[in-house]
């Protein structure tokens, strides 16, 4: 079976590294993506590539911050302070 890694970036897009032709990226329709020669791709995570699904690199412009990060700074705001 083959592997299939993916990595969640701080503050960036989900890396999917897999070998070529083992994976399918489908969209809401069911219709297939050509991974033809990309044994790795990244996905967007904010929402703000021209792109998407894939990642284009906004992120870093438009200062977007993972959930994980993005709750405990507003968890840490409505913590009240003695």
């Amino acid at each position: 079976m083959a592997s299939v890694k993916i990595t969640v970036r701080k503050n960036g897009p989900y890396r999917v590294e897999a070998p070529e032709g083992t994976i399918e990226l489908v969209d809401a329709d069911g219709n297939k993506y050509d991974l033809t020669g990309k044994p790795a791709f990244s996905l967007c995570r904010c929402g703000g590539s021209v792109n998407k699904p894939f990642c284009d690199g906004t992120h870093s412009k438009i200062g977007f911050q993972g959930a994980e990060i993005a709750v405990r700074k507003a968890d840490e705001s409505q913590t009240p302070k003695l």
